[in-house]
């Protein structure tokens, strides 16, 4: 894809399944990768993954809900890639749990991770972008935040707030040419899904549920999310902003 040579990109959540294989995909395609991720050894292993491969990267260890310590964390990913041109906003977190039986404990902790988490990206990432007058984000939300999930209430507020967020400083930032774009994975064959099935009684009829609803008949695998956000992150995509772009497999199509 066009523009992507030699570009430096931030990708939270680095360190697990989709953020992983985000990191990868960028780095063939020519980007010098910042992988964020809370899980040193997760984030290590990310960085090898893209060193091994021909690449360019550094793990950054750091706890996204803490305001100082993403500053600090971009400061150490700028000092050792570079200006930040790309910033893949794909941390996330979430225990299912429909929402009367769950407490205001583990809502702060998936706020934390899913709400705060990005929001403090932003502001440490964009910033600089603006001073620099250009830069592409792409925000991985979910279709959660679209359409609901049961069992997953304030996963779903958080990411549908991320989805109004973008398109709001989408608007704010186009003059300074920062592309804002979201993209909202289905349900993913990740460690979370995985997780939800083994744990939950009901887990592998759900999961048996999902594939039958989704036309290509298949879960997504992490393998499918790095294409759109590679695109988005791309001078071919540099007339779109503000948008938001489903992968599922056509579980959810909005016009």
């Amino acid at each position: 894809m066009r523009g992507l040579v030699d570009k430096r990109a931030i990708v939270t959540g680095g360190g697990g399944a989709i953020g992983r294989a985000i990191c990868r995909r960028l780095a063939e395609e020519g980007c010098r990768i910042g992988v964020f991720d809370k899980n040193e050894a997760s984030a290590k292993e990310t960085a090898a993954l893209v060193v091994k491969g021909g690449g360019r990267a550094v793990a950054i260890v750091v706890d996204i809900s803490d305001h100082a310590a993403v500053e600090a964390a971009v400061e150490r990913s700028e000092a050792a890639i570079g200006p930040t041109d790309i910033l893949v906003n794909n941390a996330g977190w979430d225990r299912v749990g429909y929402f009367l039986d769950t407490e205001p404990a583990l809502w702060r902790d998936i706020i934390a991770v899913n709400l705060w988490g990005p929001l403090h990206m932003h502001h440490a990432v964009l910033k600089r972008m603006a001073a620099r007058g250009h830069g592409r984000v792409v925000n991985i939300a979910s279709d959660a935040g679209r359409v609901g999930s049961s069992g997953e209430g304030v996963y779903s507020a958080c990411k549908g707030g991320i989805i109004a967020f973008s398109k709001t400083l989408a608007r704010e930032l186009a003059d300074k040419r920062i592309n804002i774009n979201v993209v909202c994975p289905g349900p993913t064959e990740t460690p979370l899904l995985e997780s939800f099935v083994e744990e939950s009684p009901s887990g592998q009829k759900i999961y048996e549920a999902l594939k039958r609803a989704i036309p290509f008949r298949r879960l997504g695998q992490p393998e499918d999310i790095p294409g759109i956000v590679a695109f988005l992150a791309s001078d071919d995509a540099g007339f779109i902003t503000g948008q938001v772009i489903s992968v599922s497999g056509g579980l959810t199509m909005h016009g």
